[in-house]
């Protein structure tokens, strides 16, 4: 278990994340001011909710699950390829997995979501780069290798996202997901050279 306290970055997004959350669990109007919405977003101009919609969460389970994600996957990132870095990964796949649920539902002005799931695809992804064979559970009980793991989340993404009547954002999984990959080999270019470099040693 990673010390939480030792990656200020991580620690800053949990805490914002929790504290956002907390106030939209109570404040109806703050919530629906904030959210992912695509009607007020095409009539108001509400960009704001690319942004903000990722601080916000559905329920209790849904904060924790994805703060739990945050809490394993950040500090790792955090401590391979700094803060700074860290933070642009994560705002950049914030940023992707909304413009990518945007794009996919603006035909639907009800569509309506939140979370930090866009986030934490694109530092999962961002992970199974940095540690392609290091060894991760797959809905929570079939392990794979992380190389494996990031390939089976774009996919299966993708697949779900197709569905009309889900419940799960699957489309901002993905965009987030694809937006980390781009985003830590544009701000960090020797991990791909590291990625090769494992891929190689492994089956060379």
């Amino acid at each position: 278990m990673p010390d939480i306290f030792s990656y200020p970055a991580s620690l800053t997004l949990i805490v914002l994340n929790v504290f956002a959350s907390l106030i939209a669990f109570r404040n109806q109007a703050f919530n629906e001011q904030n959210i992912l919405w695509v009607g007020p977003m095409q009539e108001a101009g509400e960009w704001h909710r690319l942004i903000s919609s990722g601080f916000l969460h559905v329920n209790g389970p849904h904060l924790v699950l994805n703060m739990y994600g945050l809490f394993m996957f950040g500090p790792v990132i955090e401590h391979y390829l700094g803060g700074v870095n860290f933070l642009i990964i994560y705002i950049a796949s914030l940023i992707g997995g909304s413009v990518w649920a945007y794009v996919w539902n603006k035909n639907n002005p009800q569509y309506r979501a939140a979370g930090a799931s866009g986030a934490l695809s694109g530092i999962i992804l961002a992970f199974c780069l940095i540690d392609p064979f290091s060894v991760l559970l797959f809905l929570f009980v079939i392990p794979m290798w992380g190389i494996v793991f990031g390939i089976a989340f774009v996919v299966l993404s993708y697949v779900f996202s197709q569905r009309a009547n889900r419940v799960i954002g699957h489309e901002a999984h993905l965009g987030g997901a694809v937006t980390g990959i781009v985003t830590t080999l544009l701000v960090a270019p020797q991990v791909w050279t590291h990625f090769l470099l494992q891929i190689s040693q492994k089956f060379g």
